[in-house]
């Protein structure tokens, strides 16, 4: 599955209660991250499987759509149903969905 073919769903559509993987370097992630999501660097995806959270479908998001959806295609080869939030952060916090920060300074998008 190419990435191209992954499901994709803006941001606005993305459940409240959904299982948010987020995909992004640390830095990005201290910076600014959706509450509740779970923090796997693309890089460590594959190392990482028992991390990923529990939703069918898992929702996987980084910056701007392009990491996460080749995670997204990347699980749903390995039997999760992964869906590419496009947009990604960016389009998250334009929709003024909810931030927190992990250095206690207010949250943005890196």
């Amino acid at each position: 599955m190419m990435p191209q073919q992954v499901p994709t769903v803006s941001a606005v559509e993305v459940p409240e209660d959904a299982a948010l993987l987020d995909v992004r370097e640390d830095g990005e992630w201290v910076a600014g991250h959706a509450e509740g999501a779970t923090h796997i660097p693309m890089g460590d995806v594959p190392a990482r499987l028992d991390e990923v959270p529990d939703g069918d479908p898992v929702y996987v998001v980084c910056r701007s759509g392009g990491r996460s959806a080749r995670v997204a295609a990347w699980l749903n080869l390995n039997g999760y149903d992964a869906v590419n939030v496009g947009g990604g952060m960016g389009e998250w916090e334009a929709a003024g969905r909810p931030l927190v920060s992990e250095t206690g300074q207010p949250p943005f998008i890196r």
